[in-house]
């Protein structure tokens, strides 16, 4: 359990450094909790179908952090961080250390490439001269 919420909060780290809304506690607990139910399946023998709800839970937690704002939408990258952190988790409990930590590794990665990417100008795909996009 340790383990799991130390990767969580290295994901959550990022999120927290940048001012997201979901930073080291919730990834944490996240990862935690989804180590714990993971474990704890195994007890009754209900694998596959916690991991199911898993997924979808998070999903579920995650879609609450979309949301609209101007002609934009924000949270989408925090939600994908939540609903992997949660896979990290299971990784956890199924024993994958290595997976759970080199999987941790890419994330924080990934979430750094923010600095570069920020950088690259927004593209316009609903007026992008494609003529697909305008029914044709």
């Amino acid at each position: 359990m340790l383990l799991a919420a130390a990767l969580g909060a290295a994901c959550g780290l990022e999120r927290e450094f940048r001012g997201y809304p979901a930073g080291v506690r919730t990834m944490a607990l996240v990862c935690m909790g989804a180590a714990l139910f993971a474990d704890i399946s195994t007890e009754f023998g209900g694998n596959d179908r916690v991991a199911a709800q898993i997924v979808s839970g998070i999903g579920f937690l995650g879609a609450g952090l979309i949301f609209r704002e101007g002609g934009g939408i924000r949270g989408v990258t925090t939600a994908a961080t939540i609903w992997v952190v949660a896979a990290v988790g299971m990784a956890v409990a199924a024993e994958l250390y290595i997976v759970a930590i080199a999987v941790t590794a890419v994330v924080v990665g990934l979430l750094e490439l923010r600095v570069i990417t920020k950088e690259v100008p927004a593209q316009d795909f609903e007026n992008n001269g494609d003529s697909s996009a305008s029914g044709g």
